[in-house]
Formats: structure tokens, C-alpha cells, sequence
């Protein structure tokens, strides 16, 4: 494909009212997007910024994830410091008790997040860990005005069910990357089981969740495509994660991202998918560095506090990066 690398003030600002018309981009507009110079990213972030702002004004939502069960999953996929294939010092433990995922509930009202995401390792819950799971919700429901996501692997639909009716806002299931790179990534289950899932949850009417990971070896077609697979799906929240490559992963050499690229990305998503939640997540803190506050022109979520295996900013810290932008917390 031959690319015609047309960077301007208006070239940014035409691909705003397309996205504000509720067209998607071409693929060549997409690359001229992420092939851009440096020199244009102010006003590729300012053109992005009038459709966040159109759809989201100046809020920005606060998630927290626990990490509820850790560790030995059998699936292989490259990025994961869980998966049974890694060699890390990551802990293992199995579902975390009631009690310690009320707590974390607690702590994300004291963080200020809006939704409380309770994420497992493997390839799905089983009936047990899933009546487990359920026994928590019901009980956060009951006390706290929190939204759940819940992130459990693959899914039935009975299994799906159980957990709208228990009070389940919103579910979780990545599809990582595209669909094209997706063997790359791991071969022990495929784009297509991912996608079931996500469409499983759409029908039993829990708000799909299902994003990315960038810098995987991807090519920048690869990134347009996951953006408009994603757009295709309909997922009403798309967490956007940069590869923190963890030692003893399959994908530990992997360094190829830098805070501008990251943010022309996120600016991508902000076109092509503009009326969703836009979530800068896993990896925020290594790959934007000092330019994650710019992150937020273009998203309007973040993670506070840790991840699932690696660390996270100081939450007070991500609450003053909010407010010295003049942007505000979701309530």
C-alpha cells in the first residue's frame, strides 16, 4: 500500500469532524496518524481532544483492578508474567476470600474509582470460583455505589447470565491485539474465542469492555486494525495497554514504544472509536513517563493504583495530575 503522508493542522481537524460525523477513518488516514511527525503531535492531540471533549467534556473515570486470583494460567500468551509457560516470580494464590474482595471494593471508593474491576488468571472461572465471585458482588452491590467489572476469561452464556443477574455492570475480555497477529501472540486459543465471549456478554446486556495491547512487535497496520475491530465490536470500553515487558515472558526483549508514538495511538482510538471509554491502562507509567497527563486529551479513563502484576502511580498523585490538567474526577 502506498501511503500519501499528508500531516497538517487541517488534515488532524478533518479527521475530528469525521469522528464527530460518526465515520471511521481510512486505513490510509489511520498510518498518516501514526506515521506522523513529532512536531505534529500538539495538534494532532488538540484536534483529538474536541471529539473527547464533545462526547466526555473534561471528566475523567477512575478504575481499580484487584488482582483476585494470580498466577498458573494455562494459556501461553507472550506478554503474560501468569501464564505457566513464563519463568517470573510473580505470586500464586487462588481466588482471593469474600472478605479481602469487599475490602478492595472499600479501597477503591477511598481511591476515588468509579469502577471496581475483579480480574482472574486462567482461560475461565470455574462454577465454583464463579459462585464465589457472584457471593462478593452481591455483597459490594449491597453496601456501595460502585460500578463491577468483572474479568474472568471465557465465558458461557449461562455463566454470563449468573453474573448479570448478580449485579455485574460491566465485563472485561480483551482481544489483545489483531486479529491478523493474533497467532503471534499465543496459540492456545484464538481471536475468534475472545470475540465470542465479548458478544456472549453484549447479549446478556453487561456493558462489553475489550481492548488492547500495544507494542508486541505489531505493525502499524496491526494497530489500525485492532482500532477498527474494536469499532466493528461495539465494546463500550476499550482499555489501551502498552507492552511493560516483564523478564522471563516470551516478549521480555520487546522496547519499542516511546511516549509519542503511545500518544498518537491514543488519538487513533479517539477517532476511530469516538464515543467510547477510552482507558489508557496497563504499562501507562514506563511507556508515557512525563507525558502521561497529555494521555488525557485524547482518553478519558485511567487505572489508579497498581496492576495486575506490575506497579501502578501513587493514586493521590494520578488525583493531582487530574486537577493541575483542570480536568476532573467522574463521580
Amino acid at each position: 500500500m502506498q501511503i500519501v503522508m499528508n500531516h497538517s493542522v487541517e488534515s488532524w481537524e478533518h479527521f475530528a469532524d469525521l469522528a464527530l460525523e460518526g465515520k471511521a477513518l481510512t486505513k490510509e488516514q489511520a498510518l498518516t496518524i501514526l506515521s506522523s511527525p513529532d512536531e505534529e503531535l500538539l495538534p494532532l492531540l488538540h484536534a483529538a481532544f474536541r471529539v473527547r471533549k464533545h462526547y466526555y467534556g473534561k471528566k475523567v473515570k477512575l478504575n481499580m483492578i484487584i488482582n483476585a486470583k494470580s498466577g498458573l494460567c494455562p494459556e501461553d500468551c507472550g506478554y503474560c508474567a501468569q501464564s505457566a509457560f513464563a519463568d517470573t516470580s510473580v505470586s500464586k494464590y487462588p481466588l482471593l476470600d469474600q472478605e479481602t474482595l469487599v475490602e478492595g471494593a472499600k479501597e477503591a471508593m477511598h481511591r476515588k474509582a468509579g469502577t471496581y474491576c475483579i480480574v482472574m488468571s486462567g482461560r475461565g472461572a470455574t462454577n465454583r470460583e464463579l459462585d464465589k465471585v457472584i457471593s462478593a458482588v452481591e455483597h459490594i452491590k449491597s453496601e456501595m455505589p460502585l460500578k463491577i467489572c468483572a474479568c474472568l476469561g471465557i465465558l458461557s452464556e449461562d455463566q454470563t447470565e449468573r453474573l448479570k443477574q448478580a449485579g455485574v455492570d460491566r465485563y472485561n475480555h480483551n482481544v489483545n491485539t489483531s486479529k491478523g497477529y493474533h497467532e503471534k501472540v499465543t496459540s492456545t486459543h484464538t481471536y475468534d474465542h475472545r470475540v465470542k465471549t465479548v458478544e456472549n456478554v453484549k447479549r446478556s446486556g453487561i456493558s462489553p469492555c475489550s481492548g488492547c495491547i500495544i507494542g508486541m512487535g505489531e505493525t502499524v497496520e496491526d494497530v489500525y486494525d485492532i482500532a477498527n475491530e474494536l469499532r466493528q465490536l461495539d465494546a463500550d470500553s476499550i482499555p489501551v495497554n502498552f507492552l511493560y515487558s516483564v523478564p522471563g515472558t516470551k516478549l521480555e526483549q520487546m522496547d519499542e514504544l516511546n511516549p509519542r508514538y503511545c500518544l498518537k495511538v491514543l488519538a487513533l482510538f479517539r477517532f476511530m472509536n469516538p464515543t467510547k471509554e477510552i482507558r489508557v491502562s496497563g504499562g501507562r507509567e514506563v511507556n508515557l513517563r512525563s507525558l502521561q497527563v497529555m494521555g488525557l486529551y485524547a482518553a478519558n479513563s485511567i487505572f489508579v493504583g497498581d496492576y495486575l502484576t506490575t506497579n501502578g502511580a501513587d493514586a493521590t498523585a494520578d488525583h493531582q495530575m487530574i486537577e493541575d490538567l483542570g480536568f476532573e474526577i467522574e463521580s
